[in-house]
């Protein structure tokens, strides 16, 4: 008798391309597999326990280092190959403002013969997964398993992309502001390091999804038919245009933030320049005064003429220096 598990399921069945029966408990599962040879499952379990996986191990074959690393979080997107199965790791992301910590939800996969089982490590938008498998009836009727794993792909690789290009599209704004004469205001300076680091972080999750999507394709494997190839090919060039869409972004925001930063640096000369010349003009009068400060006989020492003298020559050369530095630049 199959143990019923502690997880929140959902579950559909199809039979030629139609979903025939779904929202049924676990423990009704194989039954309806045994009722109908030519039906495929789809299992969902979110946040399952071990026991729980364990579970579904026994009933349909998984292998133990599989159902590790389902249970473990932050897996690396990867695609492994079992003698009864497959185990696939993906990222669906979400990134509401382009600022933001991108959201990601870990969806781990078993592909069996009969059942693709996906665990949910967080809370994530199943409905959008459901709803792509209702869009193509046609398709789902020659494909199966396999559709229902193209289906999770394009899910997740669409995510992905529609993340890369809101990110793309912010880059717009922050490229404007950070181009200013004078160098970026520091809240637009902290933007595009918040920027950054959310391109980083979502990266990680890309960057492997078209090697994913191509070991599906491997040629020496019987994994896709020839229905459903060009439509994996599809979500290939996506996770591709994806990946090349974030690599830009990257690119792009690492050299708005060096030239930001070559700019405050040439500011800093500047000033420092600036003071370097004032500092020459001050210590024009600053040296005159105190020679004639000193109490030694000098042209025009105690009368007044020699006060106007020293003031004239105060004048002269730091008007002088002024004008010289200005020509040169440093004023």
């Amino acid at each position: 008798m199959t143990t019923a598990l502690s997880c929140p399921t959902q579950t559909r069945l199809y039979s030629g391309g139609q979903v025939i029966e779904q929202n049924f408990g676990y423990g009704d599962l194989a039954a309806h597999l045994r009722d109908d040879p030519d039906a495929v499952a789809w299992l969902d379990l979110l946040e399952p326990t071990a026991a729980d996986l364990a579970t579904v191990g026994a009933e349909y074959g998984l292998h133990p280092l599989a159902i590790e690393d389902a249970l473990a979080a932050h897996e690396r997107p990867k695609l492994d190959r079992y003698p009864d199965h497959l185990f696939v790791n993906v990222y669906a992301v979400a990134v509401p403002h382009a600022e933001e910590k991108p959201h990601k939800v870990e969806i781990s996969a078993f592909v069996t013969k009969r059942v693709l089982i996906t665990v949910h490590k967080d809370e994530g938008d199943v409905e959008k997964l459901a709803n792509r498998w209702d869009q193509d009836p046609e398709l789902a009727a020659s494909g199966g398993i396999n559709f229902l794993l193209y289906g999770l792909f394009d899910v997740v690789v669409d995510s992905q992309y529609d993340a890369a290009r809101r990110i793309d599209e912010a880059m717009d704004t922050i490229e404007d502001a950070m181009l200013g004469e004078g160098g970026a205001p520091r809240p637009v300076r902290m933007h595009g390091f918040a920027l950054r680091r959310t391109l980083a972080q979502l990266r990680r999750a890309v960057a492997p999804m078209e090697d994913v999507v191509a070991e599906i394709l491997r040629p020496d494997g019987d994994l896709v038919d020839d229905s459903l190839r060009p439509y994996y090919r599809d979500v290939e060039d996506h996770a591709e245009r994806a990946l090349e869409s974030i690599e830009h972004s990257l690119t792009r925001i690492t050299e708005l933030l060096d030239a930001d930063l070559n700019e405050q640096s040439n500011i800093l000369n500047d000033i420092t320049r600036k003071l370097a010349a004032w500092a020459a003009i001050i210590a024009v009068p600053t040296a005159l005064t105190g020679y004639f400060g000193q109490n030694l006989p000098y042209p025009g020492y105690q009368q007044p003429w020699g006060f106007v003298q020293s003031t004239v020559l105060i004048v002269v050369l730091a008007t002088t220096l002024y004008f010289y530095l200005k020509k040169r630049g440093w004023l």
